[in-house]
């Protein structure tokens, strides 16, 4: 194993408290081409897929104790992976992953990026530049010359204020500066935590590490729904619940959903929130992606979920943090990457640039999913409610500051055809990439495809 490999994911498994030695039953291989970029991403891809597949490998053995079986990480598998959501078709067909609205403009002073993939984020940046919501053609020219006009952070502040979501471009010297930079850069990659005295959970000799776990997955694109899609390849029960009035993309889904069931509950209606409190009353995991603020309002805080259902694991994704100026702003993996200096170190002169794949999403994913097999893992040992939280900028920063950069070498070639694969699903014939995370005698393929987004009755399975 290479030395950038050992540090990225040495690194992390420190950071979740687990035994360094099991390191040592980690290899690696394979074609090491498929992510290029300047930042060392390909390192982060790797690292994070190792400490997942290393974290499953340890709760099997817990559960059916026997040894702790190997790990083997293959690059080609990695990088395909983190390029599922745009190698994703059905029966051919591809989608775009950014809508016409979702992109790089030039301000007065400097760039700025917009994320307007929901027609609700479309219809408040519009709203916000007071540009018509015409046809995509003529609105792109239009927020075109209205942004023309602005500098960069005025454009953040004003499609901010109205509820969109738009970030000048920094550099990463002025991101380290900022009040939000300073807060990122003093906290850890992420973060776990024991809430309570929930007793032990006892062995049973599940082949699978999450067989007979139930997992509610309140996330959306992109970093959540990869980390649930992970824990229903490992055999758990994943329930995703989306709001009914919050459009979603069934093309994503495509991507995302394999494994799970989803359904829709609004939670501001009596009959809808009691019924996800009967789901949550027979949950083991709750995986959240909305940002801070979003679901306490609901009673599903942390310390709320403890009380009534103890022994849970609560992972908590978010893009910006639970801290600073930016904790409540909503956040994609294309505006971390602007606002944090990575699209000016990926850029020219002339113009930013982005990672080859979303990489803080997928990264991101992982880490959260190596999060809960882990907390899993030490309640067995000692018991008791386990918090999860990541944030999509702190993963930026570990990518930008804190991973090695790999001696120039020849990288092998890479051919994503060699890990995808097709299988029949109700939308058609899908053709979708392999789980990058294994081990030996783990599984090597999702048990079911994914259905139509929301269709699923709001049961748990075999209920």
């Amino acid at each position: 194993m290479n030395s950038c490999f050992i540090s990225g994911a040495s690194q992390v498994w420190a950071a979740l408290g687990a035994d360094s030695s099991l390191l040592e039953r980690v290899s690696c291989g394979g074609p090491s081409g498929g992510l290029p970029a300047r930042l060392p991403v390909m390192e982060l891809a790797r690292a994070t897929v190792t400490v997942c597949s290393l974290a499953a490998a340890e709760l099997a053995s817990v559960r059916t104790g026997r040894p702790v079986p190997r790990v083997r990480v293959d690059d080609g598998a990695v990088a395909t992976a983190f390029l599922s959501d745009r190698l994703v078709r059905v029966d051919g067909r591809a989608w775009s992953t950014f809508s016409p609205l979702s992109r790089f403009w030039r301000a007065s002073d400097g760039w700025v990026r917009t994320h307007a993939n929901y027609p609700h984020h479309r219809a408040r940046l519009l709203a916000a530049l007071g540009v018509p919501g015409n046809g995509d053609e003529e609105a792109v020219d239009a927020v075109d010359r209205a942004i023309a006009g602005l500098t960069a952070l005025e454009v953040e502040e004003i499609v901010y204020a109205a509820g969109g979501l738009a970030v000048a471009a920094r550099g990463p010297g002025d991101w380290a500066k900022s009040e939000q930079g300073v807060m990122v850069a003093g906290q850890p990659l992420l973060k776990t935590a024991r809430i309570d005295e929930a007793p032990v959970r006892l062995p049973d000799g599940a082949a699978l590490p999450c067989a007979g776990l139930r997992v509610l997955d309140l996330t959306r694109v992109l970093a959540g729904p990869v980390a649930t899609r992970t824990l229903a390849l490992l055999g758990a029960d994943v329930l995703r619940i989306d709001a009914p009035q919050l459009p979603e993309s069934q093309e994503a889904h495509n991507d995302t959903g394999m494994g799970k069931r989803s359904t829709t509950l609004d939670l501001r209606d009596a009959a809808d929130h009691r019924l996800f409190g009967e789901l949550l009353d027979a949950a083991d995991v709750v995986v959240t992606g909305y940002r801070p603020g979003a679901l306490e309002r609901f009673g599903l805080s942390p310390e709320a979920l403890a009380e009534r259902r103890p022994g849970l694991v609560v992972a908590q994704l978010s893009a910006w943090g639970r801290y600073g100026p930016w904790r409540e702003r909503r956040g994609f993996d294309s505006l971390v990457q602007v606002a944090t200096g990575i699209a000016e170190l990926e850029g020219s002169p002339d113009s930013p640039g982005t990672l080859p794949a979303q990489a803080l999403d997928h990264g991101t994913g992982y880490l959260l999913a190596a999060g809960v097999l882990r907390a899993l893992t030490e309640q067995h040992r000692t018991g008791g409610t386990r918090l999860v939280r990541l944030a999509l900028a702190q993963t930026a920063h570990w990518l930008v500051h804190d991973l090695a950069t790999p001696a120039p070498g020849k990288d092998e070639a890479f051919d994503a055809e060699h890990w995808l694969t097709e299988t029949d699903s109700p939308m058609g014939r899908l053709r979708h990439a392999l789980p990058p995370v294994s081990y030996d005698g783990g599984p090597v393929n999702w048990a079911r495809p994914p259905g139509p987004w929301g269709t699923d009755a709001p049961v748990w399975g075999g209920a």
